[in-house]
């Protein structure tokens, strides 16, 4: 069983096909194409010849460059890499850039395909659950810089998404669980019914099920689809996807990159924003309780006892978050569950109390 679930952009519209045991092969792919297919150390001796070899089969010439698993490879010096060896293998503009791996190979070979003679194809192929239900879906591409993550990039959408659930099940805990913060989320911001189910299918989603999760990444698709098809370059409603993300940023800024996982930080943000929401948007404390809740039975960080980041550092990293206008910061909060609202000013002091709540958690 296989879902397909349509990102309707006019010119720039695209599938996303769900589904296990997925055909290795590009729907672009013919006997003229030329596809640098890019991975990580982790992720290409596992799939990379199967890839390399399905995509192939089509008549496909086919090059490979492997970065150094992390989110330290997610850096400019990388994307001159790979546009480096996209000329030496002779890309032209009617080429393809195919990112095989997890968020940080779909932003940096995205960013490196969206500014190679100004824009060539690309297709993501995740392989971690963070990737399927967020970043390898809406177009963001980009590298970090040291004053902050994603501060450099580009809007590239691709030409082609394919998720296989089968590449999860060798996932390690620590990234799979660090997916399904980006899971929660879609809940919290847009849709409750989903945020009931995955209450209620906690242990089987912690599980693995894959028919379970099948259903889960294509529903995340769907609704992270919606919002970019109404807001792709985010002026207004998209900026509810970086719900939690403005605290999540500055942690794994502030601890380095790598040390905490994206989806650990996000988690320990959206404890954060949760809190907020209750005092400044009037999320009811309860359906704030049942966020964090959820959070911790699929076994992610809700407090800062273990990030070793002090209020004062995390604040001053907040200043980089893109949200932020001069040194005012703004929060996607809720304001009930189900539903975000952007563009959310803080006093200092609720932040403060905010905070305090996770180091007491």
């Amino acid at each position: 069983m296989s879902t397909t679930v349509r990102a309707q952009l006019g010119d720039r519209s695209y599938d996303i096909h769900v589904g296990r045991a997925m055909p290795r092969r590009l729907a672009i792919a013919d006997e003229e194409l030329r596809v640098l297919l890019v991975s990580d150390s982790n992720v290409d001796p596992l799939l990379g010849d199967s890839w390399a070899d399905g995509i192939a089969e089509s008549g496909a010439s086919v090059f490979r460059m492997v970065v150094t698993a992390g989110e330290a490879s997610k850096v400019q010096d990388n994307v001159t890499r790979i546009q480096t060896m996209a000329v030496e293998s002779g890309l032209d503009r009617t080429s393809c850039i195919v990112a095989l791996g997890g968020g940080m190979v779909g932003d940096l070979a995205g960013f490196a395909a969206a500014t190679f003679l100004r824009g060539i194809r690309l297709a993501q192929v995740p392989t971690s659950l963070l990737a399927m239900v967020d970043s390898a879906v809406g177009g963001k591409t980009g590298v970090n810089l040291p004053a902050g993550k994603n501060l450099v990039g580009s809007f590239h959408q691709p030409v082609e998404v394919i998720a296989d659930i089968d590449a999860l099940a060798s996932l390690p805990d620590r990234e799979y669980r660090s997916g399904l913060a980006e899971v929660v989320k879609y809940g919290v911001i847009c849709d409750e019914a989903f945020f009931d189910r995955l209450e209620d299918q906690s242990d089987a989603l912690v599980g693995r099920d894959p028919d379970l999760l099948e259903l889960v990444v294509a529903r995340c698709c769907e609704l992270k689809a919606q919002v970019v098809e109404t807001d792709e370059r985010e002026g207004g409603l998209r900026a509810i996807l970086n719900f939690g993300h403005t605290l999540g940023h500055a942690i794994e800024n502030v601890a380095g990159y790598g040390e905490w996982l994206h989806g650990e930080a996000l988690s320990i943000g959206m404890a954060f924003a949760a809190r907020l929401s209750t005092e400044v948007q009037g999320l009811p404390a309860g359906q704030a309780d049942r966020i964090v809740s959820l959070l911790t039975a699929l076994g992610l960080p809700v407090d800062c006892k273990k990030a070793d980041c002090l209020w004062g550092d995390l604040r001053e990293a907040m200043i980089a978050d893109k949200k932020t206008r001069g040194t005012v910061l703004r929060f996607v909060l809720a304001d009930r569950m189900g539903h975000a609202v952007i563009g959310c000013e803080v006093q200092e002091a609720a932040m403060t109390s905010a905070f305090k709540l996770l180091e007491k958690a």
